[in-house]
């Protein structure tokens, strides 16, 4: 009965009409969601449409809880079982009235849960969805994790650190305090979208810092008493010797969400002056971006993309600097390749996404497994397509660069600054000129920029240095945007990133040149005023589109020429 009074109400106001309230209903059935959930996650309606009409017909307030300071002692008055069950966020006590932030107020069951457990006078408050999560984090996970240290001081052995296996399962009710803090930390982690966490012994205590759309931000201060116990649980949860501490280790794990999703971490650490640093890499294995466009190709690039993708034989390679986005690209590259009628091999290290109907090797130097070693013993497996993961040595270059002259399709990557120096590196590393002119077909050189958020985008006047960095000139009448900060963005003004490219393709001309030798400011004279868009040019598009700043593409393109 309470769906049809919300819908009802939404067909009144004119948010949807009366056949789409029908529709809605009859998939909602199925789909286990409350209506207002089912509406928004289908496009029916905005989520502040659905909290600008709650607001107006009943009267409930609104509530950003990025900005709420909310008391942690209220944690133990909805517990976070209560609290994760039914979503929902205790703001405030006041006297006898808990107020109690909702993405749907209109869960009767839920505010009954919550009277029965606090006794108290239950008043709804309507928060985002996306808000309603990060809070159950932050404060739970934040809470959790404090009581998981003060369970750790009491306890003296730190012997149950090893009493668990490499799978990490979201419920830790029973788990010990150690595991109870690691588990809340990667939990943590996941649910503001990082790409990685970093667990960092200092001198009197341990920092935990999470890296969200390329920045570094720490959340978490752990005791140095307890710092041994839970670098051990990391070793043991991916499999490292935790007797050893002299040396790097490299390990994996797997994180089980309460939604059936897995993520896939990489561990590795690193002994330092205070002790191990453990950094972990969440790997999710959502390939739905993994598409030219989902990357972050141009409309204009995407042909001179296709026509590389076209090639039977030759190298193709993706370069930038670390952490530029080269392995999305990369499996973009073999998603598109793969096929029944060919053989494609790819070498890796990690494997980082399994892809069905591809060969995938995991490099092991420390049995010998280097990316040289695999690639000869590739050779002799009938590929009609190799991927490198990355050329770091003049071995490997050569024989890719052979194979490619043998009739090969050679994936790779290379850590240069842009398209035209790959040339020089592939010299550097000892590769022949006539190789490389022989073999290359094409480069692709990317950086990673972070994108507007899209709910707080507006108008701004940027600076007029950074605009002369940047090479943008005649403004009058162009539009510059920026994140003013919300709910959506945590307040940051940017969610999420996009890939920025250039690509050269090698044609007979450009082969001369390299074969005699030529470096890499030669050839960019040579293909100035060309098709070839330079990396930065694409940049200034992303910032006349309204995607990106001006301010991030001075601080991640290098401009000054």
């Amino acid at each position: 009965m309470k769906y049809k009074r919300l819908g009802e109400m939404l067909v009144d106001v004119g948010a949807i009409t009366e056949q789409q309230l029908e529709e809605a209903l009859a998939g909602q059935k199925g789909s286990g969601k409350r209506l207002g959930t089912y509406l928004v996650d289908n496009n029916y309606i905005t989520e502040d449409q659905l909290i600008e009409i709650l607001r107006m017909q009943l009267g409930i307030d609104f509530i950003d809880l990025n900005k709420a300071k909310i008391d942690p002692s209220l944690v133990t008055l909805v517990p976070k079982n209560i609290a994760k069950q039914n979503r929902v966020i205790p703001v405030r006590l006041d006297k006898d009235t808990l107020y109690l932030a909702m993405e749907d107020p209109m869960n009767f069951m839920a505010v009954e849960n919550v009277r029965n457990t606090t006794r108290k006078r239950v008043v709804p408050m309507i928060a985002y969805s996306r808000a309603i999560d990060r809070a159950l984090s932050v404060l739970y996970e934040n809470e959790g994790a404090a009581k998981a240290m003060e369970e750790m001081r009491e306890e003296q052995g730190f012997t149950t650190v090893e009493d668990t296996a490499n799978v990490l399962d979201s419920d830790d009710t029973n788990a010990a305090p150690t595991v109870k803090l690691v588990n809340s930390i990667i939990e943590r982690g996941i649910v503001e979208k990082a790409s990685d966490i970093h667990i960092e012994p200092r001198e009197h205590d341990m920092a935990v810092r999470i890296r969200v759309d390329g920045r570094l931000n720490e959340i978490m201060n752990i005791p140095k008493e307890l710092q041994s116990a839970v670098i051990s649980r990391f070793k043991v949860m991916s499999n490292m010797n935790i007797a050893e501490r002299r040396i790097p280790q490299d390990g994996r794990a797997i994180s089980r969400r309460p939604d059936g999703t897995n993520i896939d971490l990489r561990l590795n650490s690193l002994p330092t002056i205070y002790g191990e640093k453990i950094v972990i890499r969440l790997l999710t294995r959502e390939q739905s971006i993994l598409n030219p466009h989902g990357i972050g190709i141009t409309d204009d690039d995407i042909p001179k993309f296709d026509r590389l993708m076209k090639n039977t034989s030759g190298v193709v390679l993706i370069v930038g600097p670390t952490g530029s986005g080269k392995t999305s690209t990369l499996y973009t590259m073999i998603n598109a390749l793969k096929s029944d009628t060919v053989n494609m091999i790819s070498l890796e290290d990690p494997v980082e996404f399994q892809i069905e109907g591809v060969t995938q090797v995991a490099i092991n130097e420390k049995v010998g497994l280097t990316f040289a070693s695999a690639l000869r013993a590739c050779l002799r497996q009938d590929p009609d397509i190799i991927c490198i993961g990355e050329i770091r040595d003049g071995e490997t270059a050569e024989i890719a660069m052979r194979a490619a002259m043998t009739g090969h399709f050679v994936l790779s990557t290379i850590h240069t600054e842009d398209a035209c120096s790959a040339i020089d590196r592939l010299k550097d590393m000892g590769v022949e000129p006539y190789l490389i002119a022989g073999s290359v077909r094409g480069v692709l050189s990317q950086r990673l920029v972070r994108k507007i958020c899209p709910n707080c985008r507006e108008e701004t006047k940027p600076d007029e240095v950074l605009l002369d960095y940047a090479g943008i000139k005649n403004v009058a009448g162009q539009k510059f945007y920026k994140g003013r900060g919300c709910h959506q963005c945590f307040d940051s003004g940017y969610r999420g990133r996009t890939g920025v490219f250039e690509i050269l393709a090698m044609n007979s001309k450009l082969r001369d040149i390299v074969a005699t030798g030529a470096t890499g400011t030669e050839l960019r004279r040579q293909i100035s005023g060309s098709d070839f868009t330079p990396m930065i040019v694409n940049g200034r598009k992303l910032v006349a589109d309204g995607v990106t700043t001006v301010d991030e593409i001075v601080r991640t393109i290098v401009t000054l020429e």
